[in-house]
């Protein structure tokens, strides 16, 4: 039975890999941060899941599910590694409080550098162990290669993920270990119930202060009419199934709209877009 790890599996994305992998006859050890979501995660899909209490800001939680995990497979590889665990921070740059972007690179980044650090033997960087070579799949954001106001924090952690992906592809190719990024765009997930608990009131003597609000209640909308996460579920199994990945994937309501466009228009084109659909001033030079 093939076997993956799902970081930040007690809901949204984390937890339609989880589903999708076991309805296709995956076991999947699924981390989350209470003993109510393992609870949970075992009542929905009893002994085809391992609930692991895991944050990936903790190191000894890390140490401790990775040991957990090795003692299972018994000398056998892991098959997947699913780094998703993430939050998204928001706030104008000029103004957001810098722990809160320090915050966000220690979850959405070395989060997942230290989770890969630990499980990567299980993948198959300890070559004592029996079975194919694991993959691992980061999931990053459209925002991994596109900016937008507003979500410098977030974006900028997802832009750090891609190019860590990208080097670590490469310095895995002597094990056989595969590195794939899967990139959403809006899918429907409890994120964006929490980005509405956002405090756009700490703004509220700023320039920003006009446009902010329109533009969160905008972000909300949007997330909130996004993919299900189902999808990226099911892309991420064939990441982790097909023979020949491609090296990243984007997924969205609109790709040509909210993918393709955006990357081959120039961006001072992009810029101007951007400033009409949110309502903010544009007062570049043309």
């Amino acid at each position: 039975m093939p076997t993956l790890m799902v970081t930040g599996a007690s809901s949204g994305i984390g937890l339609a890999c989880v589903a999708t992998a076991i309805q296709h006859g995956w076991h999947a050890y699924a981390g989350v941060r209470t003993d109510s979501d393992a609870d949970r995660l075992r009542n929905q899909f009893g002994n085809q899941v391992t609930p692991l209490i895991l944050d990936v800001c903790n190191p000894a939680q890390i140490a401790e599910s990775a040991q957990q995990v090795r003692s299972y497979l018994a000398g056998q590889t892991l098959n997947g590694l699913i780094n998703n665990a993430g939050v998204a921070v928001a706030g104008p740059m000029l103004h957001i409080p810098l722990d809160e972007v320090r915050q966000q690179f220690e979850i959405n980044f070395f989060g997942q550098i230290a989770v890969t650090q630990a499980f990567a033997p299980l993948l198959g960087t300890d070559k004592t162990r029996h079975g194919e070579r694991g993959r691992i799949i980061n999931i990053s954001s459209l925002g991994g290669k596109l900016g937008a106001p507003y979500l410098a924090p977030y974006v900028s952690s997802k832009h750090a993920l891609e190019g860590w992906s990208e080097c670590l592809r490469r310095e895995l190719l002597m094990y056989g270990i595969d590195v794939i990024v899967v990139g959403p765009g809006a899918i429907a997930t409890p994120i964006w119930s929490k980005a509405e608990q956002l405090n756009v009131a700490q703004y509220a003597d700023t320039d920003y202060a006009p446009y902010i609000t329109r533009y969160h209640e905008q972000l909300v909308a949007k997330g909130v009419h996004g993919l299900p996460a189902e999808r990226v579920g099911q892309l991420v199994l064939h990441a982790l199934t097909t023979p020949r990945p491609k090296t990243r994937y984007a997924l969205a309501p609109n790709l040509l709209m909210d993918w393709w466009i955006p990357r081959l228009l120039p961006k001072r084109w992009v810029d101007r877009l951007a400033a009409k659909a949110y309502g903010l001033p544009d007062t570049q030079v043309h």
